[in-house]
């Protein structure tokens, strides 16, 4: 995990929060060489000039897989529009089951972004991934790096990896969803409330619905996570403050704002430009939540196919910083969660790490107060490695506890006086 606070990088680029527990992995140049992930973990690794990063992925025929990858790229590094990163996941013999791409874009400024990609053992899946086996996630970085002209530089960038495995579901559809309210609802009015996003997915700062005012400064990504259960939609708009004064004309693309959803995978994005004068960037309308999204062919309505956090992150561009001062600026938030929750659908395992896909009243609790900051937004704060370790061992809850009382009982009797006569 990075120290640094945001305001020490004084080039106007910010560290990265990586998760407390992420394990330390190397990625392999070559399929055979690859180091296994186990699903529920996340992992810190690292992502040269023109690789492709190979991890093994040892999965059942039933649960479906999930690996996101986030690459950061390190303070002072140049990127181009078109840098960015691909990851897939690849059967044993190199079938393609899924992949996904993430780019920096038209900022052309250095910044935290994720992509995704999976094994689906249904309908919506590859027909050649759907066995149980060995198979492999491929993290390839991709753009104009190093080439003549370019803008971006060579230097290694920073990878965290998140591995999420969904069981199979009961009673569930195999078509995309019908007719939903595509409409976008007015944005969330009142007096603003003070919350302070984190550096990174793990320190995401947990919002409910409202509006939130924070203060960002150029080339700084903030992170904040929103509870949404199953049938309910979400909304959100950014707000950068006004006012800075001069004529520093206008930048086409200042603000940016992307969604993603509880594995981390990207949903939508959202710009603005800037000149000056307040401006507002805010998402499309997205459906509902719902299982049976994952069938629909447009991936924005695809990725909203889990309840559980889902996580905003705001940047501000580098150009912002030449143009018009690095700040900093104020930003508000406009959350909306609209519609009832309902039942979602019936999983025959367990997922992996537990919960990730659930709402429940400790999850509600964390958004209201804002206390979910300091966890990696599916139960997993500092404090997960023991308990990794002691699963991993085969001690229960209640194994823990009798342990626990018959240690106590012991420490009792041996400082208890003898008795005499």
């Amino acid at each position: 995990m990075v120290d640094a606070a945001p305001e020490d990088a004084a080039d106007g680029s910010y560290p990265y929060a990586f998760g407390a527990d992420d394990e330390e992995v190397e990625g392999a140049a070559d399929t055979a060489d690859a180091a296994s992930l186990d699903p529920g973990g996340t992992y810190r690794s690292t992502l040269p000039e023109g690789a492709v990063l190979s991890y093994r992925l040892d999965l059942d025929a039933t649960a479906n897989a999930y690996v996101s990858a986030t690459a950061v790229p390190r303070p002072g590094a140049r990127v181009a529009a078109a840098d960015g990163l691909r990851v897939s996941v690849r059967d044993a013999e190199g079938h393609v089951c899924s992949t996904g791409t993430a780019h920096f874009g038209p900022t052309r400024s250095p910044r935290p972004v994720a992509a995704w990609a999976g094994r689906e053992t249904g309908e919506g899946g590859s027909y050649l991934c759907r066995g149980a086996g060995t198979y492999y996630a491929l993290v390839e970085r991709r753009g104009a790096s190093g080439a003549a002209g370019a803008s971006s530089s060579p230097d290694d960038w920073d990878l965290e990896l998140d591995y999420v495995t969904e069981p199979a579901a009961r009673g569930t559809g195999e078509s995309a969803p019908g007719i939903w309210n595509s409409a976008a609802p007015a944005p969330v009015s009142g007096d603003p409330v003070r919350r302070s996003g984190g550096a990174g997915f793990a320190e995401a700062r947990a919002l409910d619905q409202g509006v939130w005012k924070d203060a960002v400064r150029s080339g700084q990504t903030l992170f904040y996570k929103v509870p949404v259960d199953w049938g309910q939609q979400f909304y959100a708009t950014a707000e950068l403050q006004g006012g800075t004064g001069g004529d520093a004309g206008f930048l086409g693309t200042a603000l940016t704002m992307s969604l993603y959803n509880p594995v981390r995978g990207p949903v939508d994005e959202a710009e603005a430009g800037y000149g000056g004068e307040r401006a507002t960037a805010a998402l499309r309308p997205l459906p509902p939540v719902a299982h049976e999204n994952r069938y629909a062919s447009v991936d924005r309505v695809g990725a909203m196919r889990f309840a559980g956090w889902y996580y905003l992150a705001v940047h501000l561009g580098t150009p912002v910083g030449d143009r018009f001062g690095a700040g900093p600026y104020g930003l508000t938030l406009r959350i909306r969660v609209s519609g009832e929750a309902r039942p979602g659908p019936v999983y025959t395992g367990r997922s992996a790490p537990s919960g990730v896909f659930e709402v429940g009243a400790r999850t509600r609790g964390e958004a209201e107060d804002g206390t979910g900051n300091g966890t990696d937004g599916s139960g997993r704060g500092a404090g997960s490695r023991p308990m990794k370790l002691l699963a991993a061992g085969g001690l229960g809850t209640g194994s823990l506890l009798l342990l626990w009382l018959g240690l106590w009982t012991l420490l009792s009797r041996r400082r208890r006086p003898a008795r005499t006569g």
